[in-house]
């Protein structure tokens, strides 16, 4: 889809969850993401996850020191990025599958726990086709937890 085409529909600044759950098919308990803000049509948004103690993950991952693990963290980038891309595309795109491509320089610079609140950050690198490449930067207070460059590719 080109540029003029994507601008042909508003796209809100923000969005909720039951916007989020209409953009992409992820549902509980692998939907990572809670919200999303400071959307850029077909260039950038935060993603936002919020992170509680009764995350089913935590039961296993560990029971004594519960840390997210950084692959969710990556994945809740990847849900930020298919949302927006979804997002910039426009409803034909609603609900359609999202494949992870490649997943480069994944840095994981400190734990995530219940109480946190990630907000992760995807900018587009690039866009060919239904092959869409982000970088993502995931914080807690302002502070570096995560980081990685992704590439996807939406179907349908």
């Amino acid at each position: 889809m080109n540029l003029k085409a994507e601008q042909e529909h508003t796209v809100p600044e923000s969005v909720d969850i039951l916007q989020i759950m209409q953009a992409i098919p992820h549902r509980y308990p692998f939907l990572l993401l809670d919200r999303m803000e400071e959307i850029k049509a077909g260039e950038s948004a935060v993603g936002i996850k919020n992170v509680t103690a009764t995350e089913p993950f935590f039961q296993g991952h560990f029971p004594a020191r519960p840390v997210m693990p950084g692959v969710l963290i990556v994945e809740s980038m990847a849900q930020t990025a298919a949302t927006l891309v979804v997002l910039t595309l426009g409803k034909e795109f609603e609900g359609k599958l999202v494949y992870f491509m490649t997943i480069e320089g994944a840095k994981f610079r400190r734990p995530v726990g219940p109480g946190d609140q990630l907000r992760i950050h995807v900018q587009k690198e690039r866009a060919r086709a239904n092959v869409w490449r982000f970088h993502g930067v995931a914080k807690v207070n302002d502070v570096t937890v995560a980081e990685a460059t992704f590439s996807a590719m939406i179907m349908g």
